[in-house]
């Protein structure tokens, strides 16, 4: 089954790949010493369409769905890339594409499409709530034809180099609503316009080079307009984006696995010691086959997962266990890459603890591993809310 799915998509594959070669090792390993942005790879793989993928046709897209986007995902982390830099523009696309109305998405899709917008970023989390997203504090207040916006956000990625942002806020108090999960709307914000009416960015330095921020608003006003759907229906609307989110992490996560098994497995097959390979020894053998099969395993969840969303049907689960699965072997797989080069794996000029870096950061983003345990715990298995 997995060899039959990932045929279908081979040309998409070798045309990423393409690509990718376009950019080796040492461009990312700069970009990630400088601390940078890698503008010149976005700009490539916007040019080439590939993050108009999810746009249907009409807008100016390719029309594709979440497993072929997933695929793309995939093949950047497998070249030795991190889609962290832009994947957001294909699940935060899924949130315009299913629930913006016929003007937004045909005034800003079009313009998404030929790269000329970029919308690379959501604001959600906020310090005092987590995930914990129905108690944020972030307030929209609707003043005639504008919403006025007081709140703060934290880690929120890619804003600087984005000029849309996705942003969910309270339009009703907690107090005021029947279910908690009632009152929450969502807005697209220029962000180049919020900087200088309100939006305050502030950087956080971490341990990925993966640029991220603390946002604070004050008195923000935005355009009534730039309401996504209906007031008070956000909560429902960016489970959306984030069901999306799970599953391209997941496909990323096997892109990482993919990557440290291939580098790991060429290099214990040349490296001698005590007259023989080190790959020889089923010390080093046994590691490395056990994080290829719970790779191969999370790659047939990401696929159901994909397949479940593009058929417009419920997937909370299967994204969430992809991510699980996928987060999982990515990791083991890097432990075992950076174990058996030893020395040399702490090396910048391997790459593998720049990708073990990269990597681990999906045992705790876009949801904790122990979230999604509860997730499965109360929606699958039926067992008592935890929390």
């Amino acid at each position: 089954m997995l060899q039959n799915v990932t045929d279908a998509f081979q040309d998409i594959r070798d045309a990423v790949r393409a690509l990718c070669a376009e950019f080796p090792d040492e461009y990312h390993r700069k970009v990630d010493e400088a601390r940078a942005y890698p503008e010149e790879f976005v700009d490539a793989l916007t040019k080439a369409g590939w993050m108009a993928a999810l746009i249907p046709e009409e807008y100016g897209g390719s029309g594709l769905g979440l497993t072929e986007a997933s695929v793309i995902m995939e093949e950047i982390n497998r070249s030795g890339g991190n889609s962290g830099a832009c994947h957001g523009q294909m699940y935060n696309m899924n949130t315009l594409i299913r629930h913006g109305s016929e003007d937004q998405r045909r005034t800003y899709l079009p313009r998404i499409a030929t790269g000329e917008l970029r919308l690379q970023s959501m604001g959600v989390t906020e310090p005092t709530t987590g995930t914990d997203t129905t108690r944020i504090k972030t307030t929209a207040v609707r003043k005639g034809d504008r919403y006025v916006i007081n709140g703060q956000k934290v880690w929120i990625s890619r804003v600087q180099h984005s000029d849309l942002m996705i942003l969910l806020a309270r339009t009703t108090p907690l107090a005021e609503v029947t279910k908690k999960t009632e009152g929450l709307s969502i807005f697209l914000v220029d962000v180049k316009q919020a900087m200088a009416k309100g939006m305050t960015i502030r950087p956080i330095l971490n341990m990925v080079n993966h640029e991220t921020n603390e946002l604070f608003f004050d008195n923000l006003e935005i355009p009534a307009e730039n309401l996504i759907g209906e007031e008070g229906q956000g909560f429902r609307y960016i489970l959306t984006g984030l069901n999306a989110e799970r599953a391209l992490i997941a496909a990323e996560c096997i892109g990482d696995g993919y990557w440290f098994i291939d580098r790991v497995t060429r290099y214990v097959g040349e490296r001698i010691v005590f007259g023989r390979p080190i790959g020889q020894n089923q010390g080093v053998q046994f590691p490395i086959a056990e994080a290829y099969i719970e790779v191969q395993a999370a790659d047939l969840m990401r696929y159901e997962a994909c397949r479940l969303f593009d058929a417009g049907k419920p997937c909370g689960a299967q994204a969430n266990m992809a991510k699980y699965l996928a987060a999982k072997a990515s990791w083991e797989a890097a432990n075992a890459c950076i174990q058996f080069h030893g020395g040399f794996g702490f090396a910048c000029e391997y790459d593998v603890e720049r990708k073990f870096r990269e990597t681990r950061l999906y045992q705790v983003a876009p949801i904790s591993t122990n979230l999604i345990l509860s997730y499965v715990a109360e929606h699958v298995l039926g067992l008592p809310r935890s929390f």
